[in-house]
């Protein structure tokens, strides 16, 4: 085993046990050698941990290990033609948006949509994904260029991503891919992160397909809507979950981890737990008490509430403080990404929105309005170039209110709510460096007393909110929204390139 990060114990147990699965397939992290046909039986691993004990850094090191033998990482962008002796490996998430995190750390993640579902891509420009992959010649491609040639190769390179690199090449999702297919044939390996997301017929599709699975997952995150609090790996049998149960020296010295795992003691209330808040900070800047909202970081990064009325509220009197008129939007409103509201049979067009980072789940913010009736100049955080001019539904809700408030109406095109506040269930897979939690929904789940898989549900929320941060937590304590300092501004996003158009698909 050749790590370049030294393994605690229990990682290096559950590494043991992932590898001999491994090698039942025919893959050999060992010796670093493969088996070309091996098949073993079906197999489902769970490898379960808090947040701090070292789950995403289990799986990268796995993922390079197996690269290192030879096994190719797919990515349900493009596959290279099958080949008699080829092993592959998938790494999933069950969102855009964790899987955008995974991505962020290093990881070449896909969600399990874009596995179910894969792209046909047109014969002339395949050669150019056969080129970048390293299995064909330099192709000659009519009205493509060397320079966009070698940008292309550039930018795969860095990125690993086909469809990335053919955008970067001056092309579009829809010049170069014809049509999308459900996936007939099985495949090889696949690591599931953020598994507690999964619900049973995601499990069972991915168990369809995949000989070996192995799922990362976090039991004391929150469990998919309507399956009563159970995960999906909770029905597997105790042989087959592998518990990470120490904390890293880097987690460890983590003030927000150490409330995120105070909450597993059952004799913990929530009036002890706010005690140790307030014990924490007055120690450790990291974690701070606040009496009301701070406005202006809503502008950046969303307040965390459980109750979807609350998020209405506090995105109301956070419009209301800085002056938004009722039937627009400023400069500098904060959007999230609700998704891609097309026809199946525009779904090609997709690649264009998520090839400029408008996945769902996605932060942005509003600049202005486009040329063309119906579109929004936006800033999306995290994409390679920033400023998009997109085709856009933006819905702003009102309480009390049963239709929201259409800021801007395309016919067809990305799909936006308003993201000053966000749900903590939405929150799920996200994170950002500092993060408000609200804790008088928090209070009011406790208050509820209501239970989920044997855990209060406030104990549950209250473990994903305060880790969706980074750098720092802000306990908010009061139903209340500071009035901001300044008005809002466009000023921290650099324009790095001139916007590029999309258009909603012809009818």
């Amino acid at each position: 085993m050749n790590l370049s990060i030294a393994l605690s114990d229990d990682q290096a147990e559950a590494w043991d046990r992932v590898s001999s699965e491994l090698e039942k397939a025919g893959v050999d992290l060992v010796n670093g050698t493969l088996t070309p046909g091996a098949e073993a039986r079906d197999s489902t691993l769970a490898v379960l941990g808090k947040a701090g004990s070292g789950k995403t850094m289990l799986l990268a090191q796995l993922v390079d290990a197996l690269q290192g033998t030879g096994v190719e990482i797919i990515s349900g962008e493009w596959e290279s033609r099958k080949k008699k002796d080829k092993r592959t490996l998938a790494v999933l998430a069950p969102t855009n948006k964790a899987a955008s995190v995974l991505r962020g750390r290093g990881v070449a993640a896909t969600t399990i949509h874009r596995i179910l579902y894969t792209p046909v891509y047109d014969p002339e420009y395949e050669k150019i994904a056969e080129w970048l992959a390293g299995e064909g010649e330099r192709p000659v491609v009519e009205g493509l260029t060397d320079g966009a040639l070698d940008r292309a190769l550039a930018f795969y390179q860095a990125h690993k991503s086909i469809p990335g690199a053919l955008a970067t090449a001056g092309l579009r999702g829809s010049d170069f891919i014809t049509g999308w297919k459900r996936r007939d044939d099985p495949l090889d390996i696949g690591f599931v992160d953020e598994a507690s997301m999964l619900d049973e017929r995601q499990l069972e599709d991915l168990q369809e397909i995949f000989t070996t699975l192995v799922l990362f997952g976090d039991p004391a995150q929150l469990a998919p809507v309507g399956q009563s609090g159970d995960m999906s790996f909770d029905a597997l049998p105790k042989g087959r979950k592998l518990m990470l149960s120490r904390i890293h020296r880097q987690a460890a010295d983590n003030p927000i981890l150490d409330l995120a795992h105070m909450l597993g003691d059952p004799e913990v209330e929530f009036h002890h737990f706010e005690q140790r808040i307030e014990e924490l900070a007055a120690a450790d800047e990291r974690v701070q008490v606040a009496r009301r909202v701070d406005a202006g970081l809503m502008a950046r990064s969303p307040v965390l509430v459980w109750r979807n009325a609350t998020r209405v509220r506090l995105i109301q009197a956070w419009r209301r403080a800085y002056g938004a008129p009722e039937n627009a939007l400023l400069p500098g409103e904060p959007l999230i990404c609700d998704g891609i509201e097309l026809p199946l049979k525009h779904r090609k067009k997709r690649i264009d929105l998520e090839a400029r980072g408008l996945i769902k789940g996605a932060q942005t913010v509003f600049l202005k309005e486009g040329r063309k009736p119906g579109f929004a100049r936006l800033h999306v955080f995290g994409a390679e170039e920033p400023q998009v001019s997109v085709a856009a539904l933006i819905k702003i809700e009102a309480p009390d209110q049963e239709e929201p408030f259409i800021a801007s109406a395309a016919r067809m095109g990305a799909a936006f709510v308003h993201g000053a506040a966000c749900t903590i269930h939405k929150a799920q897979g996200s994170q950002w460096k500092r993060v408000q939690v609200f804790a008088p929904d928090l209070y009011a789940a406790a208050r509820v007393g209501r239970m989920e898989a044997g855990l209060p549900l406030w104990k549950r929320l209250a473990y994903v909110a305060i880790t969706r941060a980074e750098e720092r937590l802000d306990w908010v304590t009061r139903y209340a929204l500071a009035r901001p300092e300044a008005g809002l501004s466009t000023a921290d996003l650099v324009a790095e390139n001139a916007p590029l158009e999309l258009s909603a698909p012809e009818t």
